[in-house]
């Protein structure tokens, strides 16, 4: 029997995607970090024991729309500091070089 090739995530990432710096790699990387945002939203949610509905009436948007944001569509800076907010949620990011920015309540 012939041993099996092995190959890491960024190995096969790399050749089915693009190496990092391509605009093939850059968009799916910031795809699956929406989705990631996306996700973790929808967890707050279902941990504040809210239907989609509900966090929408507290963001001001229809429970479609909330929909689209856990699955990391429609994404911005701006909805995402509602939606944290509604939730009772702070996140916070850091730019090199800057000093940290808090999103949301604290």
């Amino acid at each position: 029997m012939k041993d099996k090739e092995w190959y890491t995530l960024e190995e096969l990432t790399d050749e089915i995607i693009g190496v990092k710096g391509t605009p093939e790699r850059e968009s799916f990387d910031a795809d699956v970090e929406a989705a990631l945002i996306g996700a973790s939203i929808k967890s707050a949610r279902k941990a504040n024991h809210l239907t989609q509905a509900q966090l929408g009436e507290r963001v001001g948007v229809q429970a479609a729309q909330i929909s689209k944001i856990e699955s990391g569509r429609n994404l911005t800076i701006s909805t995402i500091v509602r939606v944290l907010k509604a939730l009772g949620l702070s996140a916070e990011f850091s730019i090199s070089g800057l000093k940290p920015v808090v999103l949301g309540a604290k």
